[in-house]
């Protein structure tokens, strides 16, 4: 079960970057009740048959051209891999950036940089295509990295990278995902009323239109959720713990001061209750860790409850205050939940629900009034979970498109 894992700053927020004027989100297009992105399940989140939509897209015979697009004028497309190009691609103006050792460290297999003929204005992705995730008979090709100074570079920059994705043998293309689902990916489309909590990516309101305006629709959706009354626990909660306490399972909060060996020790948890998400591929350990290693000044360990059946590791929440509130000037009364976690051989036991009401239970105690529960698919027990004490306030969608016609 999966809140969300997410995690890449390595220090507080400051406040958002200049970017272009938001615009609302487009309406995504409704699909048949058993279509999502135009394709039909026909068993759990793995299992997909072909039936997808087909798109248009641009054709050019040199993989990195130089073309016009309507209204926009002439583009060039860059191979990213010198170092002033790299500078480039980390550092949109107006976009937020890219540390240049992350970029490495995600390893993608091409880098693409679309500049305007002037140098004013530019676009970039990343594209992964070597080892993608499971799509039933499909070969998912992943587009990342994604950021666009201007609403009409989004069709030249998304359509040469659905050329290059299928060049290489993908026949769907899926984006915004940095390379892995434990990294950045999908796009906030439903902003509502509550601001920005701590670690939630953001990124313009405009953006879900530049995918589905060139083909794209979404694949899957996400949701945030907002506890407002951490009194109020799920009355089956008494009934769980006794039936988890004559299992042999204790919770006990974080130990901050062995914090990378706990977090070795929870990596485990993690990849095996992870292991049947929709477009799951693993990472390293050392991956797992550095992206905790950057929140550690945030953590309360109170906050971090991990379960235990003799000695051994059997699930965890994770969860940590929302310091945009102090950002903002507010008292910090809100704590987020980034990851549930419980081991397959314990699932349908309740322990998922138990770890969530005692992370709550234990926010009331420091203080804390409210709790988001984040970025949860909408399939995940983690969203069953949260429905007992919360309430929706954002949506996420990954979007798809079809290659075959490509």
């Amino acid at each position: 079960m999966e809140f969300a894992i997410w995690a890449t700053r390595t220090s507080p927020p400051s406040s958002p970057p200049n970017r272009p004027p938001r615009r609302p989100p487009a309406s995504p297009p409704t699909l048949p009740a058993r279509e999502i992105g135009g394709l039909r399940f026909v068993g759990g989140p793995k299992g997909l048959e072909k039936g997808i939509r087909t798109s248009k897209i641009i054709k050019v015979s040199d993989p990195f051209p130089s073309f016009e697009h309507s209204g926009v004028g002439m583009y060039r497309a860059i191979n990213v891999s010198n170092s002033s190009d790299i500078e480039r691609f980390c550092s949109l103006d107006g976009l937020g950036s890219i540390d240049p050792s992350t970029l490495a460290s995600h390893q993608p297999d091409e880098s693409l940089l679309l500049i305007e003929e002037t140098g004013q204005r530019a676009a970039r992705c990343s594209l992964w295509w070597s080892n993608p995730p499971p799509l039933g008979g499909h070969r998912p090709g992943l587009i990342g990295h994604y950021a666009a100074q201007d609403d009409a570079l989004a069709g030249p920059i998304l359509n040469t990278a659905c050329q290059h994705l299928a060049s290489h043998g993908c026949t769907i293309a899926i984006g915004p995902m940095d390379g892995n689902t434990w990294r950045r990916y999908r796009l906030l489309t439903e902003r509502g009323r509550e601001p920005l909590f701590f670690l939630e990516p953001d990124n313009p309101d405009d953006w879900p239109a530049h995918f589905t305006a060139n083909g794209f629709s979404p694949l899957a959706h996400y949701y945030s959720a907002l506890n407002t009354n951490l009194e109020v626990e799920d009355p089956r909660i008494g009934q769980i713990e006794q039936r988890i306490s004559e299992r042999g399972i204790r919770l006990r909060p974080l130990n901050l001061q062995s914090f990378e060996s706990e977090l070795r020790a929870i990596f485990a948890v993690s990849l095996a209750s992870f292991a049947e998400n929709f477009l799951y591929t693993p990472i390293s350990e050392e991956e797992f860790v550095a992206q905790y290693r950057g929140i550690e000044p945030y953590i309360r360990p109170e906050l971090v409850l991990i379960a235990e059946q003799e000695g051994v590791v059997a699930g965890f929440v994770f969860a940590i205050p929302d310091l945009l509130q102090a950002r903002r000037g507010q008292p910090v009364n809100t704590m987020i939940i980034k990851t549930l976690a419980v081991h397959p051989a314990l699932g349908g036991g309740g322990l998922g629900s138990l770890l969530t009401a005692r992370c709550q239970e234990a926010a009331r105690r420091l203080g804390y009034s409210r709790s988001i529960h984040a970025l949860m698919h909408e399939s995940n027990k983690s969203r069953k979970i949260s429905s007992h004490t919360a309430t929706t306030i954002r949506r996420y969608a990954l979007f798809a498109r079809d290659l075959a016609k490509t």
